[in-house]
């Protein structure tokens, strides 16, 4: 019998119990499940927020520095937004993800 078939995960703590009685080859295995999982994840929570955002409308975010920065979007990418803040001088143009991203009027 495998030792993942022995183990039982009904909270955090079992768990770290769990891991702890792991062995080097069944910790790889569970970390490429868990890395492929996580990358689902993100996969779908991206592609809810993409489903948000239309050429044309109206959004809002913050830069790299914090500053709060309005704009139009101006393409909808595979995994990001193009957005265009061209105001009183500022950079103009911005690649960002969508789940950064807020909807200010469509």
């Amino acid at each position: 019998m495998n030792k993942m078939n022995q183990i039982s995960i009904v909270d955090r703590d079992s768990a770290i119990a769990a891991i702890e009685k792991l062995g080097e080859d069944d910790l790889r295995f569970l970390n490429r499940l868990i890395v492929q999982r996580i990358g689902h994840l993100v996969h779908q929570k991206r592609a809810m927020a993409m489903g948000q955002f239309y050429v044309g409308d109206s959004v809002r975010f913050k830069s790299d520095l914090g500053e709060e920065q309005f704009g139009i979007v101006i393409r909808v990418n595979q995994k990001t937004l193009s957005i265009n803040t061209n105001k009183d001088g500022s950079k103009g143009y911005w690649k960002v993800s969508p789940v950064f991203v807020e909807l200010v009027q469509r």
